[in-house]
């Protein structure tokens, strides 16, 4: 039997089968490397630089493995590409038995009881959502999985897919009249029985914390776990190991409770007034709040007059609409699920508008028409290595960006994954040939007032240069959008602006018109794979430290700093090197794109530690002199016109 490295050589059955296939010394590195740890049942942390082929390189060993296989990827949009695209190809080249299945949340499959539900009420608030819901109704007679992302037509933040999907507050299991064709339970069979799994985080720590307080476990057990995109894993484990409680879970348990009251013909009409009640009272909490959208500590506005009296009301009202669902619950099984949903709902209201528990972050973050409170352990490495350990399997975590410089530390010490091997391959591109790394000369410190004008002085100077072509990413959400008013009357190339429309969209737009310039934060520094010439030059404003105010920022700065640590060169300084590596992997995406990335802050060259982020960059022509851009794209011109 061929191991993986020989069926990723020039001679192996990939480059016989797949058009265009290129071996790669890195990618047979890694695949022996993955094929090891599942053959030892061990813990891998390894880093692949862009091109390096990870997804064949960790698919190889998991389909040639024999054993029972979790991958699970940052986002629904990569689990997709992986499921429909690279485990096809990868599994008709090695030509083994193997099954597979791709699982999500409950809340990206139509459940067929609630659309019937959706329709007999009617609670509809434009003609969009009207149509909308007749689109649905009418793929709902056409699907096999139930799996909304098929539906391209209907855009995946309408409104009415919460009417018309169910979560695990509402769901009524069993006693479902539409159980026996539930999309959700034929994708979790399909789960439990594939050799091959795909999932994603959201989905795998959502089963972590469900099997730590002793309910149901969405994912089988398995002899070994992959973790794609594994640079996001600290950031979603933190959330889903702490505590919440929406403005939109109470407005679900109102709708819901006037549904399924008006579903068991309710003559009294004291249910659906509560609910109401309870609907103002979430609406005047979010009032409370203050109009502006942002995060921030619990503690900073828990004292307020306005907002203790909101708190006291919305408590008051949940209260006395678990009670009138007592005696109501047993009319049917919708009502008792809102019954046990009114308990626990209240139950975490309390506890979230509570005292602060010690080693947690207590914080709120409110939205145009909602608001979260949230509790987040301020350290989750004793809890996931607890996870770890609990069985002997195989932890691969692979990503582009998880070293810091060369090393490891501060990823593994954050996923309490001390004893991980590391492993770490550079990307295979020429970089020196590929890319040009411009730091602009004489620019201002980026605390001054004047910082982003000169910033798209000199982004101007390159656009032209580059004849658009160009993301200009943020670290703000301000600074976008005065540079896009900017913008508007400068620029002679078409411009995209992030908000005012769908990412998707405005990436397929950004590659249709072939010469655009988009403005883009956090969303567009990764997970965002353009390549060929439509996009030559990323544009990056400053450094991507986080915002100090940011309430888990600053909890971490404040615990570590009490601890005797130094929280900059600790925690702020690596977060945004692997923020930097992220934005900046956005340029070359394979061996024939060209381009160049402009990084505008002064500190990189001026500041000690700005060393750390050209350590972390790939090995790219580095200059602060516009005339060798200018030839680097005269050059790429040139060719591109030969």
């Amino acid at each position: 039997m061929l191991s993986s490295s020989e069926i990723l050589a020039a001679d192996g059955p990939l480059a016989q089968h797949i058009p265009g296939f290129a071996p790669r010394q890195p990618q047979q590195e890694m695949a022996m490397a993955v094929e090891q740890a599942i053959a030892n049942s061990s813990v891998l942390i390894a880093e692949a630089g862009t091109g390096t082929g990870k997804t064949f390189a960790y698919l190889v060993p998991a389909l040639l493995s024999g054993e029972k296989v979790i991958i699970s990827t940052g986002t629904k949009n990569l689990q997709d590409q992986l499921f429909h695209k690279d485990l096809p190809v990868v599994r008709d080249a090695l030509g083994v038995p193997v099954t597979v299945a791709m699982l999500k949340g409950r809340g990206n499959y139509l459940c067929t009881h609630r659309l019937d539900l959706a329709e007999e009420q009617g609670r509809f608030t434009s003609r969009t959502q009207v149509d909308q819901l007749l689109r649905i109704r009418s793929w709902s007679g056409r699907t096999r999985t139930g799996d909304t992302s098929e539906m391209s037509d209907v855009p995946e933040d309408a409104p009415v897919w919460s009417m018309v999907t169910s979560n695990t507050d509402n769901c009524l299991g069993q006693e479902c009249p539409d159980f026996s064709d539930c999309h959700v339970m034929r994708a979790r069979r399909k789960a439990q029985e594939a050799d091959v799994l795909v999932v994603n985080h959201h989905l795998l720590f959502a089963d972590m914390a469900l099997r730590e307080s002793g309910f149901g476990e969405i994912l089988p057990s398995a002899n070994a776990l992959i973790l794609d995109e594994a640079h996001q894993l600290p950031d979603v484990a933190t959330s889903f190991f702490g505590q919440s409680v929406t403005g939109n879970q109470l407005l679900e348990l109102a709708r819901d409770t006037i549904s399924e009251d008006l579903q068991e013909a309710g003559e009294d009409k004291s249910l659906q007034n509560q609910a109401d009640k309870l609907q103002k009272a979430v609406q005047d909490m979010r009032l409370a709040f203050g109009p502006e959208q942002r995060r921030a500590p619990w503690r900073g506005i828990a004292e307020q007059s306005a907002m203790q009296e909101a708190v006291a009301k919305l408590h008051e009202v949940l209260r006395e609409l678990q009670q009138l669902l007592e005696p109501q619950a047993q009319r049917g099984k919708g009502l008792e699920n809102c019954l046990k949903r009114s308990v626990e709902l209240l139950d975490r209201f309390t506890h979230l508008t509570g005292d602060s528990p010690d080693e947690h972050i207590h914080w709120f973050e409110t939205y145009k028409r909602s608001f979260s409170l949230h509790l987040t352990p301020l350290n989750i490495a004793d809890i996931f290595r607890g996870k770890v350990q609990q069985q002997k399997i195989a932890w691969v975590f692979t990503s582009a960006t998880l070293a810091v410089g060369t090393g490891f530390d501060y990823f593994s010490s954050r996923m309490g994954l001390s004893d991980a091997e590391t492993c770490r391959w550079d990307s295979p591109f020429d970089y020196p040939r590929q890319a040009v790394l411009y730091v602009p000369q004489q620019m201002p410190s980026p605390t001054a007032q004047n910082y982003t004008e000169a910033v798209l002085e000199r982004a101007l100077e390159v656009i032209r240069l580059s004849q658009g072509r160009a993301f200009i990413l943020f670290t703000s959400h301000r600074a976008l959008q005065w540079a896009a008013q900017q913008l508007r009357d400068k620029l002679d190339y078409p411009l995209l602006v992030q908000g005012e429309m769908p990412r998707s969209r405005l990436l397929e737009r950004f590659r249709e018109l072939g010469n655009a310039v988009l403005l883009g934060t956090s969303s567009f520094w990764e997970g965002v794979d353009v390549r060929g010439e439509a996009l030559s030059c990323v544009i990056i404003d400053k450094l991507p430290f986080a915002s100090p105010g940011d309430p888990i920022t600053e909890a971490r700065i404040e615990a570590l700093r009490a601890r005797g640590g130094n929280p900059f060169m600790e925690f702020q300084l690596p977060e945004a090197v692997l923020t930097l590596k992220q934005g900046a992997g956005r340029l070359i995406r394979d061996d024939k794109d060209r381009g160049t990335l402009v990084l505008c802050d002064p500190r990189l060259l001026s500041k000690p530690y700005g060393r750390l982020f050209l350590d972390s960059l790939p090995a790219m022509t580095r200059t602060r002199k516009i005339d060798v851009v200018q030839r680097f794209f005269a050059l790429q011109q040139k060719e591109s016109a030969t």
